[in-house]
């Protein structure tokens, strides 16, 4: 598969770039892989720290507040009782860990029929390697104008890490800067567009 490279202002520069048909163009993508690593990596990110107490660990006093039939509703004890504005809470949340394992060919076989997909719909645009001598936002909007993307959440894949252009579009909200060794299947598929400069396709295409 080959697409054509635009430069910054979003002009044709007439060059093309082959994207590797075993990592954009797979015969059958698998959407089940796709669900395992993107629900991996979204449990992964989880604290758990939520808890709720129950009615041992409610402070208040344990006397049993009326008897135990002929009150005309549902029978309880004490104070802490689930049934009371304030008290227990039955089965609440707990203190849990969320991460989970998978295996790292499951999720190199998300990788690429997540970017399979990508492909398909026609959400892939190659640009010229850039970067900026100062941080400046006002370059990156230029940039996402030039190409049309201004108005679509975009992840912008570099070959390494490039300080200025991360700080540029660090406050825009609708843009992420990743570099091709750490995209992963979630940040895939959470745009619009994925915006892929020339030199991070020589590492996407080892995926």
């Amino acid at each position: 598969m080959e697409l054509a490279v635009y430069n910054i202002k979003g002009q044709d520069t007439g060059k093309k770039v082959t994207l590797n048909d075993e990592v954009f163009a797979l015969a059958e993508p698998n959407e089940h892989v796709i669900y395992l690593d993107v629900k991996q990596y979204l449990g992964n990110r989880r604290q758990g720290t939520h808890k709720s107490k129950e009615r041992s660990e409610i402070s208040g006093s344990t006397k049993k507040l009326g008897r135990q039939k002929g009150g005309g509703g549902a029978r309880h004890g004490d104070i802490n009782s689930p049934l009371l504005r304030g008290g227990g809470r039955v089965f609440g949340p707990k203190p849990r860990d969320y991460r989970t394992k998978l295996n790292k060919k499951v999720k190199a076989l998300a990788r690429r029929s997540a970017l399979t997909f990508k492909a398909l719909n026609n959400q892939i645009v190659v640009v010229e390697d850039f970067n900026f001598e100062a941080p400046k936002t006002k370059d990156f909007i230029a940039i996402t104008k030039g190409l049309k993307l201004e108005d679509k959440k975009i992840v912008v894949v570099l070959k390494d890490v490039l300080k200025n252009v991360y700080l540029s579009a660090r406050n825009i909200e609708s843009a992420k800067i990743v570099t091709a060794r750490e995209l992963n299947t979630y940040r895939i598929l959470d745009n619009k567009a994925l915006v892929l400069t020339e030199s991070s396709v020589e590492v996407l295409n080892q995926f």
